[in-house]
């Protein structure tokens, strides 16, 4: 029966209690009445003490909660703000008081890997052979893979091998680490009720379960829902599907609700989630391995580019001059040769080819492939000795960066097609949210039933948790699909934003 304040702007360090204030105090007392009426019930004494008009004490009531909690009888529920990070405090009190510690509960249940109608037990003590499962998989930029594993009983120590009954598979146990939120420590031991993260376990994935090689048992697996939505990310050049095989591939090991295949019938890659919010993960992508903008160039430029480099033996020397000239969208990239008269002898052409490819997956504003452009090669020169097809690639390379930044660099991003279905009253806050996004409305259509259909062009950036918003400000009853209708110009203000970042992770 206190109110408890937080104050200052410490994050949520420092608070005290006082007293609730005056035209709270009739309601905490009507809440704390139902509290304790609630409680008591789970003991006959506390029962009949209560009905004799004794209240419980404090030490009694927190027993009672606990034991309700245990049983399941009733949920605490806490007050909060993780946004200022107020309430944290009583929270992690009520989690020790409260919560069951691995001693309160009943032993866990697993089956015989050999034979799994046979259940076994594994009592919650150090001294049982180890059980542990693994619920979690997490990439780390400095230790590689962690798999996070719940010790359910004995013990597992650093160094040792262990057993993974679901593939019958030995793992060697090397870092053992404490996790400590963005903070990690190492430990030799883990005993039972820790959670630990493994470093570089090689066979194991999320929800299967390590043991005692003498002692084999398998813990109940995890089930996980089939994926609801799919959504095809279509890359058009070799390195972006490079990057982006790796970026599916660790986040498939991440969460095992998130699937991926390659459908060669449409030559695209799939990628599958649990939802909208759950495909946010295309954000990650985008951010991590840039398979999602596009750069082009707004007008023709030319330029003369001399790579000329002397430095004892053999020199290198290469001229090149190469115009460079905006396409028509959808064009992607496109390489000729005008040299007459052997300006360039034809066999250095292919390092001028080789070169500017090169440089067309990684563009000048913040590393994205280069779409929509044409390359002319229309003169250049060479030396009898120095020139080399490298000399001539190099030479390309900066003819590249140097014909780009005069050819007015844009960037592109990915623009979809999308129809929305809406009842009519809510037709409004539909046609606000999609100018919010970006969006232009393109046409508008009717459906049985007093519906209504919105045809309109946004920008798939402007796209996630829109599904979200939509079902929230029509009551559930809107629905839309998108897909991939063009690139288009990205706003300066976000292409500044791009550029930035790019800049910040080259310094």
């Amino acid at each position: 029966m206190k109110a408890v304040i937080w104050t200052g702007e410490e994050l949520g360090a420092k608070f005290a209690y006082e007293d609730i204030p005056a035209d709270l105090q009739d309601l905490a007392q009507e809440y704390r009445t139902q509290m304790i009426e609630t409680i008591v019930e789970l003991d006959d004494k506390a029962v009949e003490n209560y009905l004799e008009g004794i209240e419980p004490d404090e030490q009694t009531m927190k027993e009672l909660i606990r034991k309700g909690t245990i049983l399941s009888s009733f949920v605490p529920v806490l007050c909060g703000s993780a946004f200022k990070n107020k309430g944290v405090q009583p929270l992690l009190d009520a989690v020790v008081d409260y919560l069951p510690s691995p001693i309160d509960l009943p032993p866990m249940k697993g089956s015989d890997p050999d034979n799994p109608e046979i259940t076994i037990e594994r009592p919650p003590s150090n001294d049982e052979p180890f059980a542990g499962l693994a619920f979690k998989i997490m990439s780390d930029p400095f230790v590689g893979s962690l798999t996070f594993v719940r010790v359910y009983s004995g013990k597992l120590i650093g160094g040792s091998y262990v057993l993974n009954a679901n593939k019958g598979k030995k793992e060697r146990i090397g870092r053992l680490l404490e996790m400590h939120a963005n903070g990690r420590e190492d430990i030799k031991t883990a005993l039972t009720g820790d959670i630990v993260a493994l470093a570089g376990l090689k066979d194991t994935i999320t929800g299967e379960t390590l043991c005692d090689p003498e002692k084999p048992i398998v813990l109940e697996r995890m089930d996980f829902p089939d994926p609801v939505i799919k959504v095809a990310i279509e890359p058009k050049t070799k390195a972006d599907v490079d990057k982006m095989a790796v970026g599916l591939n660790k986040l498939a090991q991440e969460d095992p609700s998130f699937h991926f295949s390659r459908d060669e019938e449409i030559n695209q890659t799939v990628i599958e989630g649990m939802g909208e919010l759950h495909l946010e993960i295309i954000d990650r992508l985008k951010r991590e391995f840039k398979v999602n903008y596009r750069e082009s160039i707004s007008r023709v430029s030319e330029v003369q580019y001399i790579h000329k480099k002397q430095s004892g033996g053999q020199g290198q020397f290469a001229d090149i001059t190469v115009r460079f000239k905006p396409l028509e969208p959808g064009s992607g990239y496109e390489f000729k040769s005008e040299i007459k008269g052997g300006a360039v002898p034809k066999e250095y052409i292919p390092g001028v080819m080789k070169g500017l490819e090169e440089c067309m997956s990684n563009g000048i504003l913040a590393g994205y492939p280069v779409v929509d452009v044409q390359a002319v090669l229309v003169d250049g020169s060479y030396h009898d000795v120095d020139s080399s097809v490298l000399a001539f690639q190099l030479a390309a390379r900066g003819a590249f960066r140097e014909g780009m930044e005069k050819a007015g660099p844009k960037m592109l991003e990915p623009i979809m097609k999308v129809e929305v279905v809406t009842p009519e009253e809510h037709l409004g806050d539909v046609i606000g949210d999609i100018n919010s996004r970006r969006g232009q409305i393109n046409s508008f259509g009717d459906k049985p039933g007093g519906l209504k259909v919105v045809d309109a062009s946004v920008p798939l950036a402007e796209m996630f948790q829109c599904l979200s918003t939509l079902r929230g400000m029509t009551k559930g009853r809107a629905s839309y699909t998108m897909q991939l209708a063009k690139f288009d110009v990205v706003p300066q203000h976000i292409q500044n934003q791009l550029s930035s970042k790019q800049e910040a992770i080259a310094a």
